[in-house]
């Protein structure tokens, strides 16, 4: 093709811009909207994080927890204390979670302890003697990565924020409500509606179209490309996901263009690059009139099977220091701009690790851990759920060989259940989005202030 004709078929001449107006267009009604705004970010620790050393008793308990895991076992003078007492327990915090120590004490953060995925509400002993159904795939990465994050199986790979946000009442449907900053995408993942990308960096530059100016040459040129026509079904196709990312694209780098600079000290890491650009954008998103929003964001390698302690970057307890410093710096921030009650954070994992250590000095895989939820709106100051018994073999041990795999005594959708009801869906709706929680009686967990 040359290039006048080419230029005459993407329209060049007329600048209309049919999709960047109409884009445009929805911004500047949005605006007038109200400023009802929630928006759920989950931190997926990638690996499967070991609870057992993240939250700690410091009672009678800690002598079990130390007997357990000799080699693993954090100093109990080295732990932060939490206030008063929750679940049973005093506690303390691994060293590198400070600063999430103090938001539990301002009562602004929540622990979940002993979550996981169930069919039905089961028992250790049930498990043990196959008299319960349970999860498939069972500590595999990948596999509890996805069900953890709602996966149905390969006829439905749809996550549970992704279902509940299709089900949401139609005042609180709005673009770019499913948000992912990485490949993982399950959790966002609708049965009928896609997932958007943001990086940190925005999407403005698509090679020489910039789309903060849309209705430049090259941006023109770009949008009317990708509102080509074609009769062969894979052009089409191709064409169709095109329209979908330049039109994404444009609608994110209006709200990048409104990005504020957020308060607190992140570091510099890439937890704290995608917390900190998200801080930036979030009153960009509320100011443009969007409704709800869940934002995924999959860091970490925490799969410790060996050398879990230490200095190096990989163990855990570099990440947690990570983790602690970039966490407590969002919320500074959130707080900051005025949409403290706004934003909900919270962090799941693959699943737990094993009481007893492994022998390369880290720990195995395992199934039941604990989930932290953060954000002005949350009952914070607490444990909720039932923390287990920290002796090999326990009564939640689940593992014939008393290795310390806990069966989970709540639920990943009893929680997800909760998260989801605070961002708006319907009780009615929590079947269709939770299948399994028909099967338990207590439908959520307290999470949220009354």
């Amino acid at each position: 093709m040359k290039r006048r004709d080419f230029l005459k078929a993407i329209g060049l001449p007329t600048l209309a811009g049919i999709g960047v107006n109409t884009l445009m267009s929805e911004m500047q009604t949005s605006q007038a909207a109200t400023t009802d705004y929630k928006a759920l970010v989950c931190i997926f620790l990638a690996g499967g994080n070991d609870g057992h050393n993240s939250l700690v008793p410091t009672d009678a308990a800690y002598n079990d927890y130390a007997n357990a895991r000799p080699i693993l076992a954090l100093p109990k003078d080295s732990l932060i204390t939490l206030n008063g007492s929750s679940a049973g327990h005093n506690f303390g915090l691994h060293p590198g979670l400070e600063p999430l120590a103090g938001l539990y004490n301002k009562q602004r953060l929540a622990w979940i302890a002993n979550v996981g995925p169930l069919i039905v509400p089961s028992t250790a002993r049930q498990v043990m003697d196959k008299a319960v159904a349970i999860p498939p795939y069972l500590m595999s990465h990948s596999d509890q990565t996805a069900i953890q994050q709602g996966w149905g199986g390969d006829f439905d790979q749809s996550g549970w924020a992704g279902r509940g946000l299709e089900l949401m009442p139609a005042s609180y449907q709005n673009k770019l409500s499913a948000v992912t900053t990485t490949s993982d995408r399950t959790l966002v993942l609708g049965k009928s509606s896609s997932v958007s990308f943001m990086s940190p960096n925005g999407a403005r530059y698509w090679g020489r179209a910039d789309l903060a100016s849309p209705q430049g040459y090259w941006a023109q040129a770009l949008n009317n490309m990708s509102k080509l026509q074609f009769s062969n079904q894979y052009e089409a196709e191709y064409a169709r996901t095109l329209d979908v990312s330049v039109s994404e694209s444009t609608l994110l780098t209006q709200v990048f263009m409104k990005a504020v600079t957020p308060k607190g000290n992140f570091g510099s890491d890439d937890l704290a690059t995608r917390l900190k650009s998200l801080a930036s954008v979030l009153p960009a998103f509320k100011n443009l009139g969007f409704k709800r929003q869940v934002f995924l964001i999959n860091w970490g390698s925490f799969d410790t099977h060996y050398s879990q302690r230490g200095s190096d970057s990989r163990t855990q307890d570099a990440q947690l220091a990570l983790l602690g410093k970039a966490v407590a710096a969002f919320d500074e921030s959130i707080q900051a701009v005025g949409m403290d009650t706004d934003v909900t954070t919270f962090a799941m994992s693959d699943f737990g690790r094993t009481l007893r250590p492994a022998s390369g000095a880290g720990s195995d895989h395992a199934w039941g851990n604990h989930w932290f939820v953060l954000g002005g709106a949350v009952a914070g100051g607490q444990v909720l759920g039932q923390f287990p018994s920290l002796v090999l073999g326990g009564p939640e041990d689940g593992d014939p060989g008393r290795g310390g795999r806990h069966v989970p005594t709540t639920s990943t959708d009893q929680v997800g259940s909760s998260l989801m009801q605070w961002l708006g869906l319907p009780p009615s709706q929590l079947n269709n989005v939770f299948p399994n929680l028909a099967n338990f009686t207590q439908k959520s967990v307290p999470i949220f202030k009354v």
